[in-house]
């Protein structure tokens, strides 16, 4: 197993399943994000859940390979989006900030949902 640290965390070519929460700010409630992260997370084989928080954030738990979770949070922080970018060109809202990615181990989720 390949790992990025001295903690034994998967590396980046580890193909082990990640599981990793990231909470997301700004205007990203009553527009479609949630719908538009689920697109995404499925596009890139990943499964897992986005949704709304109290306190008007979105948290965002996907699992699968690291590789595409890190897609999908380089997805999440792209602000504003790219144009050129096929997936982040129409993505709702307005993000000011996404959370530092909490990695874990993959507790066996399937599909994707809003919840």
């Amino acid at each position: 197993m390949s790992t990025d640290d001295a903690r034994g965390r998967p590396g980046p070519a580890d193909p082990a399943p990640v599981r990793c929460t990231v909470f997301v700010r700004g205007l990203v409630q009553g527009v479609g994000f949630r719908w538009w992260t689920r697109a995404r997370a499925l596009e890139l084989g990943l499964a897992g859940w986005a949704r709304n928080t109290a306190d008007g954030r979105v948290e965002v738990v996907a699992e699968g390979p690291r590789a595409a979770v890190e897609r999908l949070v380089g997805l999440l922080r792209e602000d504003p989006p790219e144009a050129s970018s096929w997936s982040a060109a129409g993505r709702p809202g307005r993000v000011t900030s996404v959370s530092a990615p909490l990695w874990a181990e993959a507790k066996g989720e399937s599909g994707f949902r809003e919840r």
